[in-house]
């Protein structure tokens, strides 16, 4: 149960409008609801659902081996939970970009980005990317476009080919996907404000920015990408790198000390949990489920 106001169709809508205010939008990448929850009590514009993170959190690479229906599941329980748009990682399609989107609309979720690498797909960052040739990339834009029920679920296409073709190809590719449908382009792995400026220039598309750390791109602030003409920023890996350097931290230190004293300043406190899951919203009238004494150091 999660105690949300709107809809699925109202999400997306607000979405659009939101974007037609030309305000940049912030979408940090939530690897669970609970750190979608945040997202929202922080007041962020939505959240982002990572197919790296989701990957990560299997413990596999992001090389094209999670499945429609692992990634489903997850952006289910990540959209549902909050009254933010949810956009996902759509891979390169699944290998039915239809259905890909007919899932992933029909769970909830305000759009999804496909892109056109290989199916044996890597990171947007990461060297010796292949992508699939021009012509097979506008067709699994249109099959996806053709797919959507709600004209507010959004298409973006994701295009790989700055590491491999060079802007310029980049360009070629970013003008035949939006002719095909795409509602947002993906630039991937531009190098810096020269590069986002020329894609800026050559589209009059909704455009998302992916400032993802350790990467090829130069990180941006959003007023420096607003003033570029973007959209919409990604911050894809950030909650879960943090996340996990903190544990591997403290886990070093409780096999070190034998126990954990000495980091608990470091923890959410049991208090600070039961208030973002809404604890107290569950009580029923039979049962009050929260009746408890709450310590503020718990």
């Amino acid at each position: 149960m999660h105690f949300t106001k709107k809809n699925s169709s109202q999400k997306r809508k607000e979405l659009i409008n939101k974007l037609r205010n030309k305000k940049i939008l912030k979408f940090p990448g939530a690897y669970n609801p609970l750190t979608a929850k945040l997202i929202a009590e922080i007041n962020f514009d939505g959240i982002y659902i990572s197919g790296a993170v989701m990957a990560n959190d299997l413990g596999i690479p992001d090389i094209g081996l999670t499945t429609l229906k692992e990634v489903s599941y997850r952006a289910k329980q990540i959209a549902r939970s909050t009254d933010l748009p949810s956009i996902v990682d759509a891979d390169t399609g699944f290998g039915n970009c239809a259905k890909t989107v007919e899932v992933f609309e029909n769970l909830g979720l305000s759009g999804c980005h496909i892109e056109d690498q290989i199916e044996q797909k890597r990171c947007g960052h990461l060297d010796n990317k292949e992508i699939i040739p021009l012509n097979e990339m506008v067709k699994k834009i249109e099959l996806a476009a053709k797919a959507k029920k709600d004209k507010n679920f959004l298409i973006i296409a994701r295009t790989d080919a700055n590491a491999v073709e060079g802007i310029e190809k980049t360009i070629d590719r970013i003008k035949a996907y939006e002719d095909a449908g795409a509602d947002i382009i993906f630039p991937e792995a531009m190098k810096d404000e020269k590069e986002f400026e020329k894609v800026r220039k050559i589209t009059s598309s909704f455009l998302l920015a992916n400032m993802t750390e350790f990467g090829k791109t130069k990180i941006l602030s959003a007023n420096v990408l607003e003033d570029l003409g973007y959209n919409i920023i990604i911050y894809p890996v950030t909650t879960q790198r943090l996340a996990m350097k903190n544990v591997e931290d403290g886990l070093r230190v409780i096999m070190k000390d034998g126990h954990q004293n000495n980091i608990i300043d470091k923890m959410q406190t049991r208090k600070r949990l039961y208030e973002l899951v809404e604890y107290e919203k569950y009580n029923t009238l039979d049962k009050k489920i929260t009746d408890f004494k709450k310590d503020g150091h718990e």
